[in-house]
């Protein structure tokens, strides 16, 4: 990812135009019901997130996050930002790294959707998994922490932590296939691409057998996460919009893409000298998931892959149709709207990948 890429992902700016609410009526909904708060109130827009809008919430004593719904017309089922508050308090309760939630308002006549407040977690956000900043020496430490939370993550059992209904039980493959094929073919304004339309329909006859389930976030990137200052340890995981029970190993497989991603679309290792970055393979990071969780290997590894590259297209199909109805919450997001075709190309050849 270049410098001006990360530089335009990275800390706040002032409130957006079209994304601004009504500051005294906020101010007002968070005297009454985050404990104590304290104004005056300073509103910021963080410049990163494709989807929900997320603001920093500055106060003398204190700062809080804010992530609301966005404005405009909106695809049914998108954006539940109630769902995002939910998971994480019930994780944070059960001592998983998330951000402290304050609460939900679920009022659209505060600020004019949906949103939520929760703590400002201090440390540092690394937009590119080379971990450039990070020294040589380092950057397993970085890798294996990254590893070691997504195996916490899916050793929860969710009837334990109150989340056995936060999704479907079951075909759970079958149902994400559906549900992302369903928002690609709705966005009529993005269009329709031949290599999602070829994976339409061959993922959902390829299916592999058996079942598993647990919290999955759906978007563990290293983005995602913010790291200690200056250790290698997450200190909370972000942005759980993608989140639901589903099959542990397709959530896996979404954060190994990082190896098979060009640094054009999202931070990616494709083409790195992980050898010279002293980084650990993708054979190795696969082998050390599978030793923390007891499994001799990963069968259709591979259909895993294919399937989170087609979601992915899936989204950024989605975030091309909210930048041509004018309701994409990210400066960054018409980048990402270009780089749809490529990662449909991307994902229809690890389909043909899979068929050998």
């Amino acid at each position: 990812m270049s410098d001006d890429r990360i530089e335009a992902d990275t800390g706040t700016t002032g409130v957006r135009e079209g994304f601004g609410f009504d500051q005294g009526a906020l101010d007002a909904w968070l005297r009454e019901n985050v404990a104590d708060y304290r104004g005056p109130l300073t509103v910021e827009q963080f410049k990163g997130g494709q989807s929900n809008p997320t603001y920093k919430l500055v106060t003398p004593g204190k700062s809080y996050v804010l992530r609301r719904k966005p404005p405009g017309e909106l695809l049914p089922g998108a954006h539940a930002v109630d769902r995002e508050a939910r998971v994480q308090s019930a994780l944070g309760k059960a001592g998983f790294l998330v951000a402290t939630i304050h609460g939900l308002c679920t009022d659209d006549g505060v600020i004019g959707t949906m949103f939520y407040v929760m703590d400002m977690v201090e440390g540092r956000i690394f937009w590119d998994n080379s971990f450039p900043d990070v020294r040589r020496e380092d950057r397993p430490l970085y890798f294996d922490a990254m590893n070691a939370v997504m195996v916490q993550l899916h050793s929860f059992d969710p009837h334990a932590i109150g989340l056995g209904d936060y999704g479907k039980p079951g075909n759970y493959f079958a149902r994400q296939i559906g549900r992302w094929t369903k928002q690609y073919l709705a966005d009529e304004q993005a269009g329709r691409n031949p290599d999602m339309d070829a994976l339409v329909e061959w993922l959902p006859e390829n299916i592999p057998a058996g079942e598993e389930s647990s919290v999955v976030h759906g978007d563990m990137r290293c983005d995602n996460m913010i790291f200690h200052p200056t250790e290698p340890r997450v200190l909370a995981v972000l942005d759980w919009e993608l989140s639901t029970l589903g099959h542990p190993l397709a959530d896996f497989a979404y954060q190994t893409m990082m190896y098979r991603m060009p640094p054009s679309i999202v931070p990616g290792l494709a083409g790195a000298d992980l050898a010279a970055l002293n980084i650990p393979s993708e054979a190795d990071y696969v082998a050390a998931y599978c030793a923390r969780t007891g499994r001799d290997s990963i069968p259709n590894y591979e259909f895993y892959i294919a399937f989170n590259l087609f979601r992915l297209a899936a989204i950024f199909h989605g975030i091309k149709g909210r930048v041509l109805r004018g309701t994409a919450a990210s400066a960054q997001a018409a980048e990402r709207a270009e780089a749809f075709p490529l990662l449909a190309r991307m994902a229809r050849e690890s389909m043909e990948a899979c068929k050998g």
